[in-house]
């Protein structure tokens, strides 16, 4: 039996400074589900991913990395003639980071319901989805809801990661609807406290809401009761893919059959290797490495 089930967008990631005046960059893989997988396989666990890749280069990257990692990516698709998504993180001195995307019609971006197997995620202990992927477009919108949908309907445990980006949506109203609906259907929520307001019919006292504080620490409330963590103190080398690595301490916890307050420690733990990483999830511990 697979223990989670994810699905979303392998991306290429080239890191550097300012493009135009850096002669270095360095390559990378990412993706947040991509991140969670990995990090959930490093623990020990049986982790499932689909997601559509260009037949390029980087797809054939993103295919190598996982299997290297234990993912299991029997249903990965692999687009002809569509290009695997791509990001450009700029660095600057004294300036938030920029990111640019480039995953206009890109392949995974096309994944869509009828690539989704019902059988396998009704078979899983958990499905997890994340705002990103269903802001990619109209079709892997609709996957997310046909994953959801066989998981509901199947008593598998839904969790779901906000990850509002503005720039994936046409308006706010929209992001609210789609990520509020997908909150709502899930049995655990994880969200960053600047996107409570997004979801807030999702926000009652049956559900295991989980708020990522970043540098401050994180909350969970469950069973009626609030646990709290405290943030990094670790040097921070990239915050990016935080997160999900937090998301997959988490989940690994939650799994091992951990109290809310363990689960939060193990969380912050992946959430600190990946800040103090080049890479979303190359710094992410294995199971021996928890002690």
């Amino acid at each position: 039996m697979t223990d989670v089930y994810t699905l979303g967008e392998p991306l290429g990631v080239v890191a550097s400074g300012r493009v135009r005046h850096e002669n270095d960059a360095r390559l990378d893989v990412c993706g947040p589900e991509l991140t969670l997988a990995i990090g959930l396989a490093r623990l020990g666990h049986r982790a499932a991913y689909l997601g559509k890749v260009g037949d390029d280069e980087l797809g054939a990257r993103a295919l190598t990395v996982l299997r290297g990692e234990g993912v299991d990516v029997e249903d990965m698709r692999v687009a002809e003639g569509l290009p695997t998504g791509l990001i450009l993180r700029e660095t600057r001195v004294g300036r938030e980071l920029k990111v640019t995307h480039y995953r206009t019609a890109s392949a995974g971006s096309r994944l869509a319901p009828g690539n989704v197997p019902i059988d396998r995620i009704a078979a899983a202990k958990m499905l997890h989805v994340t705002g990103i992927t269903a802001g990619l477009g109209r079709d892997a919108q609709d996957a997310v809801r046909a994953a959801v949908s066989a998981a509901r309907n199947a008593d598998v445990m839904i969790s779901f990661s906000v990850e509002y980006v503005p720039d994936l949506w046409p308006s706010v109203r929209e992001a609210e609807e789609v990520l509020g609906e997908l909150a709502c259907d899930s049995h655990l929520l994880f969200l960053r406290q600047d996107e409570l307001d997004l979801v807030k019919p999702a926000l009652t006292p049956e559900r295991e809401v989980v708020v990522d504080r970043g540098a401050k620490g994180a909350s969970v409330r469950a069973d009626r009761m609030r646990y709290d963590v405290s943030g990094w103190q670790v040097p921070v080398v990239d915050t990016a893919g935080a997160g999900e690595a937090f998301a997959a301490g988490y989940i690994s916890a939650a799994l091992d059959g951990l109290t809310p307050q363990e689960r939060l420690h193990r969380g912050a733990l992946l959430s600190a290797a990946a800040v103090t990483s080049v890479s979303d999830w190359q710094g992410l511990p294995t199971r021996s490495e928890l002690q």
